[in-house]
């Protein structure tokens, strides 16, 4: 199974702990250093996905379930009004994020805040954050946040500004439970998900986008 290289430290870790409780007769504890690395490789693993390869479509940049679906009549960052679908991971979910789209990373950004529980409302105001600028090739503008929670103590990139992505692509990951919103402007978007959907990163269509530019 691969994992993502932020989890090596740990399973390495419990597992050496297991070895050494095992070669000096201590049962249990290497047991328990045995469960801890299974527990860890299971929660950093990094499956494979099949890319979706419609131009218009928009995908989930994370696992689990989608929390909000809501539009916006405005947001910062954007010439008019936006839908913003949030999707909670859970502590079982696959917790590497991928790009929603193909496009050009224009801005990586990160904001410092609370740790409130991810589920919480409030969290997406005041939680600590990492903002994902992305433009697709007509010109679309798409952002994608990594919101930190209770659980969750850091967010991790993988790309920089400048870099270019495919759909499906990984873009970070977020440590130990949280949620990932994505925004997009409303004009020419077709919902596809309503909350309470499963989804999958890099697979599941949250919407369709047929803007045209301005």
């Amino acid at each position: 199974m691969k994992i993502a290289k932020e989890g090596l430290p740990f399973v390495t870790t419990f597992l050496g702990l297991s070895g050494i409780s095992a070669l000096i007769g201590r049962k249990k504890a290497a047991l328990a250093g045995g469960f801890l690395a299974a527990a860890t490789t299971y929660f950093f693993r990094d499956p494979s996905r099949e890319p979706v390869w419609d131009k218009e479509a928009l995908v989930s940049p994370a696992d689990g379930v989608v929390a909000k679906v809501r539009y916006l009549p405005e947001f910062e960052g954007f010439p008019g009004p936006v839908y913003r679908i949030g999707v909670f991971m859970r502590l079982w979910d696959v917790h590497v994020n991928r790009a929603p789209v193909s496009g050009r990373i224009v801005k990586v950004a990160e904001f410092p805040g609370e740790k409130l529980p991810a589920q919480w409302e409030e969290a997406f105001h005041r939680n600590e954050k990492r903002f994902y600028w992305l433009e697709r090739d007509d010109g679309l503008s798409i952002l994608i946040i990594q919101v930190a929670g209770l659980l969750a103590r850091r967010t991790v990139s993988y790309v920089r500004a400048g870099d270019e992505v495919l759909c499906g692509d990984r873009l970070g990951m977020i440590k130990f439970g949280s949620r990932v919103e994505v925004l997009f402007p409303a004009e020419g978007a077709r919902i596809l998900v309503r909350e309470g959907h499963r989804v999958r990163a890099g697979e599941t269509p949250l919407a369709l986008l047929s803007w045209r530019g301005p």
